[in-house]
């Protein structure tokens, strides 16, 4: 029975391609596929990114018998086996959003992902101020522990540098409506001609461009998800005793704090909070983690 990868989920179809020697098989025409009803009965849905089994059927169709097991997952977007997540945030148009990004890097540092974040547009920063602006973001995430790469499409600035990152990985491109994505995916493959949205001025948001998830091969080994912008994450499959470990500045402080499963917010003799008044945490982090944890207990009242 051969294997395959599935690279593209639409409307009840898993488009798979073959595998050969464990890597996608690029050159090769991708199987439409529908999954087998015993995957159901498990309560098993195929994602883009899992490495199946399937078989081929009369009509040159075929169908995804077994599911693979998986190196990771993601609820949203949904996609399996990744292990890389682009985060794109623009510097401007829309502008920088310090809290979706950090709700973004909490959802992936729960995944267990290894982060890329990609600020989009330098091209738009009007002056000096601007500049100053976007090298103290991107401190900010270094000094955390992040890689951080700022680029231009227009320019073409860190598109090299992408793309020699993206290299030999599963990466899947994430972030808010209207950064770029799209736009980016295409200065890194000419002519791959992805639809690009145009950004509304009166309410600073894009357009949903990308409207299935789906795996491109962009050359040197390299598999990326685009997927659909999201302006929206919640919290329901996150519990709040996790929270914390999803800062990862936090971690060496927590360890250090008085009270066995300290929230961090009000316990005398917390490392962390000790940290974030000494600067030694960023006030924006710390702020972020205060309105996340309070989000999570009201989700928790309400479900």
């Amino acid at each position: 029975m051969p294997e395959g990868m599935i690279v593209k989920a639409l409307s009840g179809y898993y488009y798979v391609k073959p595998l050969r020697d464990g890597s996608v098989a690029a050159d090769e025409e991708a199987v439409q596929c529908r999954g087998r009803g015993i995957l159901k009965k498990k309560g098993q849905t195929p994602l883009v990114g899992d490495r199946i089994r399937y078989v081929l059927t009369e009509n040159g169709e075929g169908m995804v018998d077994e599911i693979l097991a998986r190196e990771s997952e993601l609820i949203r977007p949904p996609v399996a086996n990744v292990n890389l997540a682009v985060l794109l945030f623009s510097l401007r148009e829309p502008d920088m959003n310090l809290n979706l990004l950090d709700k973004f890097l909490v959802h992936i540092e729960h995944s267990g992902l290894d982060t890329l974040i990609v600020l989009t547009k330098q091209d738009l920063e009007e002056d000096a101020e601007d500049d100053a602006a976007s090298e103290q973001v991107k401190a900010l995430y270094e000094r955390i522990g992040y890689e951080v790469l700022i680029t231009s499409s227009f320019k073409g600035t860190g598109s090299d540098e992408l793309r020699e990152r993206l290299a030999g990985t599963v990466s899947v491109f994430a972030g808010q409506s209207g950064v770029g994505k799209s736009t980016l995916l295409n200065r890194l493959v000419p002519g791959l001609g992805l639809e690009t949205g145009e950004i509304s001025m009166r309410l600073g948001r894009g357009r949903h461009t990308t409207r299935h998830v789906e795996l491109m091969d962009i050359g040197g080994g390299a598999l990326v998800a685009d997927t659909p912008g999201f302006s929206q994450l919640d919290f329901l499959e996150l519990g709040v005793e996790e929270l914390s470990v999803c800062f990862r500045e936090f971690i060496p402080y927590a360890q250090e704090c008085k009270f066995r499963g300290c929230s961090h917010l009000h316990e005398p003799g917390c490392r962390v909070v000790e940290a974030w008044q000494a600067g030694e945490i960023a006030d924006s982090r710390y702020e972020h983690y205060k309105l996340f944890h309070q989000e999570m207990k009201d989700k928790k009242r309400r479900y």
